[in-house]
């Protein structure tokens, strides 16, 4: 077992139910306080335990004669190797990320261990069967991506709320709290009061002797002032649509928000530095309720304030997290206020973490629904019934009183890199391009190498390892800065390159093709590569990238992304890509007409067309 999180406690429990007398169980995470309402094998008093142990601990006192060996560990350490899945007779996946889920993948094809996968969001769930040689593996189909929305619409003309968030937690928040080095569209400097153009001041630079509470109100008069002003100077932006309002600080009733419940003296609820909170002092008790402006510029400056003074040793080193009230508390605050400028509904601090974390909020049922069927599906392949494998969707309306919907697997997809080894071409201007490019955009981002080595005939370019010596580590640092066609063996078009992950045993072929222009919009990584599983298309046309990852910097995409969260076990599509088909089978009865879509919001699972068809060969 992989996880012992939403579908994994479900799972554990099940199988020890169902006789199973040797379960390995691998989670890297500690019990918190958010999972004790559906992960059942845990208590408060389990907080900040390791998951594995504690689930191993409970399903014992139920089942004391079993064998239960858990891992605090991450399933990509090193420990967890081809040679140790080969130990097991099946894997049975209950993770929450993508990334993992593509590790598994890769280690059971090299072990020849067959994988059972999951993943639930909200009513929605799935189970399918991977084995290799017989069914797709779990990369053979593209997987959908987190959505991404132009910077332009982020930092211009946002006319959603989520554009609201994405802008308050991706580039306000990352400027004032997170890696001053890194870059941000936020970057905008204002002359200094006196007007002089000669002296340009940092606005977003806390001064050692400036007051916290005007250095607040500066960057809030920037931000939502002095930046809608500019954005207004550009009169051709808002022939079409509504111009925004700038808000600025000496504008906003501050003292509408009454404090006669709050306690100025008390910051956190436990001491923990993560719910130190800006509401506690403000006496906002209900995260539910819809903030007004004077409310929401409140929270910014109190929550500003309490980053800077109470935890000022994070501050350079912050990136948003959901589970940071504080965080949260400024998020809300200031894309409720930019939403405001704009003439967007506010929104309640629940409604917008929410949207910040990506949260699909969790239903028990489902986790142990889904796991009932994992179970069903590892007891067949342990039987060696190959005929009788489904791929099962659950889903939230009945389709002619079935809330279960079995599907055949299909043979492996002939040109999956992954199983079926198919060379991969990679279009790239081997002049400019640099191997760190090819490595960070494509071998990694991609490609979900961890430890990959990249060979051209012969000659070693690059390989990442503990057991590398010194000149040699240097010296594939060195080749990471140097332009492809200038390597010690270059890299130009027509060249051939070998990529290998040593540790999931992993070796494909990418073919070169130089080409000299790249469109900044439509290709913003300098780089195409095909023949790989490629990106869903969204609902609005757009071209999301795999894995979530974005490759592209601020200035061209800011990507909205699926946390790896306990408050959601993360559904990617384990099965037919949008708008291919997949085959019932026969014991469904389904008439053609009455197939459902099954299709979320947030993650496309399967798509199911009215003939109930894809064009795949079905494993006999």
């Amino acid at each position: 077992m992989v996880g012992a999180g939403g579908i994994g406690c479900e799972l554990l429990k099940t199988l020890a139910l169902s006789g199973f007398q040797d379960i390995h169980i691998i989670d890297m995470d500690t019990i918190e306080v958010s999972n004790l309402n559906r992960q059942f094998l845990f208590r408060q008093s389990h907080v900040g335990q390791s998951k594995a142990k504690v689930a191993r601990d409970a399903i014992l006192k139920v089942r004391p004669n079993i064998n239960i060996t858990p891992y605090h560990a991450n399933v990509k350490d090193p420990d967890f190797n081809v040679d140790f899945f080969k130990e097991f007779s099946v894997v049975l996946n209950g993770l929450d990320n993508l990334d993992a889920r593509r590790h598994v993948n890769r280690l059971c094809l090299a072990a020849g261990v067959p994988l059972v996968e999951s993943g639930t969001t909200g009513f929605l769930g799935q189970v399918t069967v991977h084995v290799k040689g017989k069914t797709e593996c779990y990369e053979c189909q593209p997987k959908p991506a987190p959505k991404t929305y132009p910077v332009c619409t982020i930092t211009s003309t946002p006319s959603k709320f989520v554009h609201c968030i994405v802008w308050a937690k991706d580039l306000l928040f990352a400027k004032l709290f997170g890696d001053k080095n890194q870059e941000n569209d936020l970057n905008v400097r204002s002359t200094d009061s006196s007007g002089s153009s000669e002296h340009v001041e940092d606005v977003f630079e806390w001064k050692k002797d400036e007051d916290i509470e005007a250095y607040g109100k500066r960057v809030y008069d920037h931000v939502f002032g002095y930046n809608i002003e500019v954005a207004l100077s550009n009169e051709d932006s808002w022939k079409n649509r509504n111009k925004p309002r700038p808000i600025y600080i000496k504008d906003v009733a501050l003292t509408e928000v009454t404090q006669q419940n709050g306690d100025p003296d008390k910051t956190s609820v436990s001491g923990d530095p993560l719910s130190v909170s800006a509401m506690t002092i403000l006496g906002l008790k209900n995260p539910q309720d819809v903030w007004g402006l004077a409310e929401n510029s409140k929270v910014f400056l109190e929550a500003l304030k309490l980053f800077f003074l109470k935890r000022a040793k994070e501050i350079g080193n912050l990136s948003f997290d959901k589970d940071d009230q504080l965080a949260v508390e400024f998020v809300t605050a200031a894309a409720n206020i930019r939403a405001a400028s704009f003439g967007i509904p506010l929104h309640s601090l629940f409604e917008a973490k929410g949207i910040a974390g990506n949260i699909v909020h969790a239903v028990a049922t489902t986790n142990a629904i889904i796991a009932g069927l994992i179970v069903i599906e590892a007891i067949k392949v342990l039987q060696n019934n190959e005929k009788n494998y489904r791929m099962t969707y659950c889903l939230e309306h009945p389709a002619r009183k079935m809330l279960l919907m079995p599907v055949e697997p299909f043979e492996p997809n002939k040109s999956c890199y992954v199983c079926s080894e198919t060379p991969l071409w990679l279009e790239i201007n081997t002049k400019r391009s640099k191997l760190r490019d090819l490595v960070e955009k494509i071998v990694k981002a991609k490609l979900g190498m961890n430890l990959p080595l990249i060979m051209h005939g012969s000659a070693l370019l690059y390989e990442v390892g503990d057991d590398l010596e010194e000149d040699m580590v240097a010296n594939y640092t060195a080749n990471l800065e140097k332009v492809l066609a200038e390597l010690p063996s270059p890299v130009t078009g027509g060249t051939i390159l070998t990529v290998e992950d040593l540790q999931q045993e992993l070796t494909c072929n990418i073919n070169i093709k130089h080409r000299e222009e790249f469109d900044e919009e439509k290709e913003p990584d300098g780089m195409v590569l095909s023949g790989w599983t490629q990106p869903v298309v969204s609902k609005n046309g757009d071209m999301s990238k795999e894995n979530g990852a974005s490759t592209s910097n601020t200035s061209q995409a800011v990507s909205v992304e699926a946390e790896e969260d306990d408050d959601i076990e993360m559904l990617p599509a384990v099965g037919a890509p949008a708008g291919k088909k997949r085959k019932l089978s026969e014991d469904s009865n389904f008439a053609g007409s009455d197939l459902p879509s099954v299709v979320d919001d947030s993650e496309a699972i399967a798509m199911l067309d009215e003939n109930g068809e894809r064009k795949k060969k079905r494993v006999q």
